[in-house]
């Protein structure tokens, strides 16, 4: 457990990618089975315990001190698992640590009974708050260290070394502690199979189109081009009576979309965006947003916002493997394949023809069905591109539309997790409105915790904490007049209309553009602004 609470801190401290895959491929190397394997499964978040809960921790705390005196320092720290770490009165006489496979074995036995008096006892056997805000973010499922799932199946690829690709294939056919992936990676036996009914097929991704640099060395006869739509990019696949539909990082959310599942009947696998779609029409993410992380959905939630998908692309057909073709052999194969579907919940993504990069800005200027909610901009494709996992220089781009920008002032602010929870890095944001006096007043439009450096944080921190006026447990509001305050660029890709807020209008992916220390706050934007740009959204 030592090594891997070790691992956590360094982890949640550096923030270089190529430190934390050094950090992680070290590990792996130097730890034995079946620890390493354990650890992989939680930082790729496919370790859960159904009877672990975070109340059991507090439970467990609240025993041992004055709760109020935890709560005190809850508040102060921000973090459930790094206030107890550092809180806990540890009783003498405990046993020795315990080894990390010990603590996931444990667990995923465990009654809900049992669990408390589980977590009492290791965190009695160790000795550094270290150890012990490791064993609950493991718990917790909340690590919060900036690694990403792909980058840890990096670290894992490397100790082949073999491609992630290669990894990502297997991986829906591994079980932790993964002891068979590392004896392959290692050459102490063969590669396990991949030939599982129903499995994840890494994803191919696109980079991010640079105007000024790329069209000039493109030929626009060598691309295809379509709308890159606003849902969520899925994997639908039919494989010997085995279904399964999959997010791009391979989370499985079959359960949530049976309704789809059930109008996919031939083999094969599909690359497309999962949407609401009614009539044949693009409904916007936020009713996509009323199917996503749920446990189970029932008839009418399913009548109420049916769901879709729209194809992109066809990488295997029956048992043909069809992502060495090229784009437009396997653009056919696909326009045949939806058509047998003949089904609603199954539809193509249409090629959209242009014939130069000015008509393809003219397009990109024309949302379709005239709703620039619907799609988030163009995606291009090369006519030869074969289907490659990850993001290859070249084949595909994407040319996202230009974000909406509003001028707001921040009038809360909220500690964060992980390495930010010693910094108010939650930021609420507001614009005016006229006051029952007949002056004006801030009403709250959204919320962001991104889009500014790390410089920037310490910045606007320094700030909240200057000009803190009142205080609601791990909130601050902030001073927010006038003349004093401090207002924020914020980008968004959207708006709607919303009962749940007091603006009645939600955003849609806020974040911070820029700090305007330029600008006083009373030059900030009014909510008219807003329900103006809602208008001409929905008008369209």
């Amino acid at each position: 457990m030592r090594a891997f609470a070790e691992l956590l801190d360094r982890l949640s401290l550096t923030p270089s990618r190529n430190a934390k895959l050094t950090l992680v491929r070290d590990y792996l190397r130097d730890t034995p089975d079946p620890d390493r394997g354990w650890a992989l499964a939680t930082l790729t978040g496919d370790l859960t315990f159904d009877a672990a809960k975070p109340t059991f921790i507090r439970k467990a705390v609240e025993e041992r001190m004055d709760p109020q005196l935890f709560w005190w320092s809850y508040d102060y720290v921000g973090d459930l698992a790094e206030a107890v770490a550092l809180v806990w009165p540890m009783r003498p006489g405990a046993n020795r640590e315990p080894e990390l496979s010990e603590v996931v074995e444990a667990l995923r036995t465990a009654t809900r009974a049992e669990v408390q008096r589980l977590i009492e006892g290791w965190l009695d056997a160790m000795r550094e708050p270290r150890e012990r805000w490791a064993l609950l973010k493991l718990m917790t499922r909340e690590l919060r260290v900036g690694l990403s799932a792909r980058l840890a199946k990096q670290a894992a690829a490397d100790l082949g070394p073999v491609p992630v690709a290669e990894v990502e294939e297997l991986w829906h056919a591994l079980h932790p502690p993964y002891e068979d992936l590392f004896a392959w990676l290692e050459g102490r036996s063969e590669k396990p199979t991949s030939d599982n009914p129903g499995r994840f097929r890494p994803v191919m991704l696109a980079q991010a189109i640079d105007e000024a640099v790329d069209f000039a060395k493109l030929n626009p006869a060598d691309y295809s081009a379509e709308w890159k739509w606003d849902g969520i990019r899925v994997q639908a696949v039919n494989e010997r009576g085995v279904q399964r539909l999959y997010t791009r990082t391979g989370d499985d959310i079959s359960r949530t979309f049976p309704d789809i599942l059930d109008a996919f009947h031939e083999d094969g696998v599909l690359d497309g965006e999962l949407l609401v779609m009614r009539d044949g029409k693009v409904a916007t993410f936020a009713d996509l947003q009323q199917r996503l992380n749920r446990k189970a959905v029932d008839a009418k939630l399913m009548a109420q916002y049916p769901a879709a998908i729209r194809a992109y692309d066809i990488l295997a057909e029956g048992e043909d493997d069809l992502r060495t073709l090229p784009f437009c052999e396997r653009r056919k194969r696909l326009e045949a394949f939806v058509e047998r579907q003949h089904t609603p919940r199954i539809d193509l993504s249409p090629l959209q023809p242009f014939s130069s990069w000015p008509d393809l800005a003219d397009l990109r200027a024309a949302p379709p069905e005239g709703d620039p909610q619907i799609a988030e901009g163009i995606m291009l494709k090369r006519v030869d591109s074969i289907y490659e996992a990850g993001r290859p220089k070249g084949p595909w781009f994407k040319w996202k539309r230009d974000p909406f920008l509003v001028d707001a002032v921040l009038m809360y602010a909220q500690r964060g997790h992980g390495k930010r929870s010693s910094f108010y890095s939650d930021y609420t944001f507001g614009v005016w409105t006229p006051s029952p006096e007949g002056g004006r007043m801030l009403t709250p439009v959204g919320k962001a915790y991104f889009g500014f450096t790390d410089e920037e944080l310490k910045q606007i921190d320094k700030f909240v904490r200057d000009n803190t006026v009142e205080r609601f447990g791990p909130v601050r509001s902030v001073r927010a007049e006038p003349h004093a305050g401090l207002v924020f660029e914020v980008a968004f890709e959207g708006l709607q209309r919303s009962g749940r807020h007091k603006s009645g209008v939600a955003m849609r992916f806020p974040r911070i553009n820029r700090i305007r220390w330029d600008k006083p706050p009373r030059e900030a934007d009014e909510l008219t602004t807003l329900e103006r740009l809602l208008e001409q959204i929905e008008a369209r």
